[in-house]
């Protein structure tokens, strides 16, 4: 009873490195058909917008993990609504986005109570609210309501977010981290990606300015990069490595993007990967912070997965406990960290909740920040709760502490073992190799593609990755992202699936997808 259910980026640099092609792939198939096609071809029909004649840097950005192949499977889905056992199959597994209660994982109880009851505090007196809510769950909520002028969660808050909320984000950083976080340097977003956007209009003033951003690379990367105007400037994580960041490569990439008259403003890092999965450690994570102070370059760390590590030699380190260790302060590096409430074990995407730590700026770019931040007003407040409730969760002693780490833990460990299973699923495929999933909620293994099935997918003039993912979908159901939305090393394909699907559809995944891929390589064999 307790559980309330309640990129114009450069287009000569990107070429040098081919995923030229990268984030075009899908652009040939969604351009080919202008809104007025839809309309119909009276020429009488009119539009104050074309697609010749919108921004073009709208046309280059592109998303993957919402992209031709979700709208496929969703008329699929449709399909199968309307007419059951039209399809070699009976529903849609979504593993294409990093989307966990649209899967089946449950909330946290104490966190969704604490909403409900911030949400509707007229119930806060009622007696049987004793009954139906945990005693720190009431408390806390009422420690919120105080916070929050006018006890309103239906009022616009400081732009940076409540200010009671900021401090008790900071003092979870503090607790984490092992040193001291200041209040002031966060900022409250409706979710993490508002906040890459807004440090992107903040870096980016023309195509001169380059992002060193890894690849394979989330494409909230790519896109924010491409709706400012900058320039993509690749460094390739080592698959034969575990997915390892080398400093001699990034500084062949600054040095190869400076002779072509881009200035690189930041390097981008996402710790635990996505979409490859791997923790970085602790060593790398100092190369990384010493290579950005000696650049003078901001570190922008995206660090939304850190709950989700998998593996016992393998330990989540921010990048300011990283820098702070090195005995850098506020004058030594700019770093930007991003969180949000999606990921983790909380899993609350929809609620549009989380925050970046900006340090190392002066008090001018801090104002500039602000200003940036005070266009949007501010962020949801249910987002801004939560994300001080994923930062200072219940604690020993208190009412709900044993049936949040139950929750907390049951979710990880399931996790865990989805991220395995799926991990030795994909190895056992012949030309499959997978590295191991150590974080994050995510695979991406290579595929070797035979010649012929790499000539088909020219001929349907789409990615051999893509070809292959279509494919897919269409016997089975399943909907993953091809690897060309996220970038990869030159004549080589992946293709990215999440973990999420719960415990008891990850034996269907499994049987369905290598039942496709030995009738694939049998259909394309050279």
């Amino acid at each position: 009873m307790r559980r309330i259910v309640a990129r114009r980026a450069k287009d000569c640099y990107l070429a040098l490195t081919s995923p030229s092609s990268f984030f075009h792939r899908s652009l040939s198939s969604t351009s080919s058909s202008s809104p007025a096609d839809s309309m119909g071809s009276s020429s009488k029909s009119s539009s104050a917008l074309s697609v010749d004649s919108i921004n073009p840097k709208v046309l280059k950005c592109e998303y993957a993990v919402r992209g031709e192949i979700v709208n496929i499977a969703q008329r699929l889905q449709q399909e199968l609504q309307e007419k059951p056992g039209s399809h070699p199959f009976d529903e849609i597994l979504y593993c294409n986005i990093g989307n966990p209660q649209s899967l089946g994982q449950q909330p946290i109880t104490f966190f969704r109570e604490v909403l409900a009851l911030c949400d509707h505090p007229a119930i806060l007196d009622r007696s049987e609210t004793q009954g139906l809510f945990s005693a720190d769950s009431i408390e806390r909520a009422w420690q919120i309501l105080d916070q929050i002028p006018g006890r309103a969660t239906g009022a616009y808050s400081h732009s940076q977010g409540i200010k009671g909320l900021r401090d008790t984000i900071a003092a979870g950083i503090a607790e984490r981290d092992g040193f001291p976080a200041d209040p002031n340097d966060v900022f409250l977003t409706d979710g993490a990606s508002p906040a890459v956007h807004m440090m992107m209009q903040l870096l980016i003033s023309s195509e001169s300015d380059g992002i060193l951003c890894p690849i394979p690379q989330y494409p909230l990367y790519s896109a924010s990069i491409a709706l400012h105007g900058g320039t993509l400037v690749p460094y390739y994580l080592d698959e034969v490595a575990g997915w390892g960041l080398e400093i001699s490569d990034l500084k062949k990439q600054v040095e190869d993007a400076r002779s072509k008259g881009i200035t690189i403003r930041a390097l981008v890092v996402i710790n635990p990967g996505n979409p490859t999965g791997q923790v970085l450690a602790e060593d790398n994570q100092r190369e990384i912070v010493d290579f950005c102070k000696e650049e003078g370059l901001v570190l922008l760390a995206d660090e939304v997965y850190q709950e989700n590590v998998y593996v016992p030699d393998k330990k989540f380190h921010s990048f300011k406990k990283i820098a702070r260790s090195m005995g850098y302060g506020e004058k030594d590096i700019s770093l930007v960290s991003f969180q949000s409430v999606s990921k983790g074990y909380y899993g609350e995407c929809g609620k549009r909740g989380g925050y970046m730590e900006v340090t190392g700026f002066s008090p001018n770019i801090r104002e500039q920040i602000y200003k940036v931040a005070s266009v949007n007003l501010c962020s949801n407040i249910s987002g801004q709760i939560l994300a001080s409730l994923v930062m200072s969760p219940p604690k020993v002693g208190d009412e709900s502490y044993e049936s949040y780490l139950a929750e907390k833990n049951g979710i990880l460990s399931s996790l865990a073992r989805r991220a395995k299973t799926l991990e030795d699923a994909l190895n056992s495929l012949k030309g499959v190799t997978c590295n191991k999933a150590e974080g994050a909620m995510y695979l991406f293994p290579r595929i070797e593609l035979p010649q012929k099935a790499i000539k088909a997918a020219e001929a349907a003039k789409t990615a051999p990755d893509a070809f292959y993912v279509k494919r897919l979908l269409h016997a089975t159901g399943i909907v993953v992202v091809p690897g060309s939305g996220f970038g990869q090393v030159p004549g080589t394909w992946h293709f990215r699936t999440t973990i999420l699907p719960q415990e008891d559809k990850i034996p269907a995944i499994v049987s369905r997808l290598t039942e496709f891929h030995q009738k694939f390589m049998d259909e394309f064999r050279d």
